[in-house]
């Protein structure tokens, strides 16, 4: 159905850093990432108990554990005596990862690496790789043994004539190769991705799509690549397509040409400790999420046009599971009228079911050039208010979050304190630890 002859070929390189949370922790105390058991869990209210965030490769093989999975189906302590169990420290993940892309650009340019993942970064290797070694797998392993030497690190490197087939060699079958580095070629898909019989293990095939294809009769990539591609687009659409040139290994997208984001907005969402229904305190997280958003919008110089509240209730709910609504409001990025806003599209909406999950959103964002006074507040207090925003949010930069924080900040329900010192929702740590 492709004629490959007319495919674009580049030469991409899709490197992995293996159990990469549970490998900087073992380099921070001292261990081998191969040769140790450990785990690193989160411990924080809203994971129920806690949640597995990494294992190494031995607490996977020797335990049976997996990466994001629930601390009770975790082994006794007295069943796992050589498991260490770690909390996470993510401002070094982040370090290491920045690291590790100072190394990724002493062989590409930038414009060609393109970060998929804190763990997962694409090379297009095409125009530099000669500059390296003879053939493209001495320059894999010269990348490999580079992050080894300098930060400790195990790598997998799948290569590729475009980023789906070094994507799929590197998640089907470099890491079961001794040098943990693969190449798949076009002429060669018959071999390697007409190969995969279970669909979840194709990269940008998730249960819900496999199951949709399995109702057509299609249960592995070699059904797929010979199934009607028609009838695929009547039942995918244009996700049809792609599937299709999927199971052909066929992909025309090229690393330097970044997507172009045509309506950019900012958004932050957070899940609950527990059930919040005392009407107060959800009011009290949602301010401080709409803060927090519009900190990040004044930073850049931007106000928005366009607020989305959405609100999750329990799984205990018996009626919806909540509710998303947008409002169009004049541009502003002030604290006072965004959180006036917030509030009041909360109480319209909500009936006193139990809240979960919190997410904001501020779109329709234009430069910050003009501020827009109203006729119902005198000019002075609006003036007033832009510069307070923005000079706590110097404070803040400067000193941290805690340094200034509204009372309401210290009510029964609220979390940005607590959460100030967290990234990505877990603990932040010491990068230099």
């Amino acid at each position: 159905m492709y004629d490959y002859r007319y495919e674009p070929k580049h030469l991409i390189f899709m490197i992995d850093n293996k159990s990469f949370y549970a490998s900087c922790e073992c380099i921070r105390l001292g261990l081998n990432p191969m040769t140790t058991a450990l785990c690193v869990i989160s411990r924080q209210p809203n994971t129920n108990g806690g949640l597995i965030l990494a294992s190494s490769p031995l607490a996977k093989k020797k335990y049976g554990l997996k990466n994001v999975m629930r601390m009770r189906q975790l082994p006794k302590e007295t069943e796992t005596p050589d498991l260490y169990r770690v909390d996470p420290h993510m401002n070094l993940y982040i370090k290491k990862a920045l690291e590790i892309k100072q190394i990724f650009l002493h062989y590409c340019a930038e414009e060609d690496l393109h970060t998929y993942s804190i763990d997962e970064s694409m090379l297009d290797m095409t125009k530099s790789w000669h500059l390296f070694g003879k053939d493209p797998y001495e320059v894999a392993r010269k990348i490999q043994k580079e992050i080894h030497d300098k930060l400790g690190l195990y790598t997998t490197c799948g290569i590729g004539e475009n980023p789906l087939l070094a994507k799929l060699a590197m998640d089907i079958s470099a890491k079961h190769r001794l040098s943990m580095i693969d190449f798949w070629h076009y002429i060669e898909v018959p071999d390697t991705i007409w190969k995969i019989k279970n669909l979840e293990d194709v990269w940008g095939i998730n249960k819900n799509t496999a199951h949709h294809l399995r109702k057509l009769g299609i249960h592995n990539m070699y059904q797929l690549a010979h199934f009607n591609p028609d009838r695929l687009h009547r039942e995918f659409g244009i996700i049809g397509d792609q599937l299709f040139a999927m199971s052909w290994g066929v992909d025309r997208s090229i690393i330097s040409q970044k997507p172009k984001i045509n309506e950019k907005s900012y958004s932050n969402s957070q899940v609950l400790e527990r059930d919040y229904q005392v009407q107060r305190e959800i009011e009290v997280v949602l301010r401080e999420i709409g803060e927090q958003v519009a900190a990040r919008i004044r930073k850049r110089r931007l106000q928005t046009s366009l607020i989305t509240l959405h609100i999750g209730y329990a799984l205990s709910c018996d009626s919806s599971r909540g509710f998303t609504r947008n409002e169009r409001i004049a541009p502003t990025n002030n604290n006072e009228k965004l959180t006036r806003e917030l509030i009041g599209i909360f109480r319209n909406n909500w009936h006193g079911e139990p809240v979960r999950r919190i997410g904001i959103s501020y779109g329709k964002l234009s430069p910050e050039n003009l501020q827009q006074l109203d006729f119902f507040t005198s000019p002075r207090h609006q003036i007033n208010a832009f510069q307070i925003d923005h000079t706590i949010d110097r404070i803040r930069k400067d000193y941290g979050f805690a340094s200034v924080v509204k009372a309401s900040s210290l009510l029964p329900g609220a979390t940005a304190i607590k959460r100030s010192n967290l990234v990505g929702g877990h603990t932040g740590g010491n990068a230099y630890e």
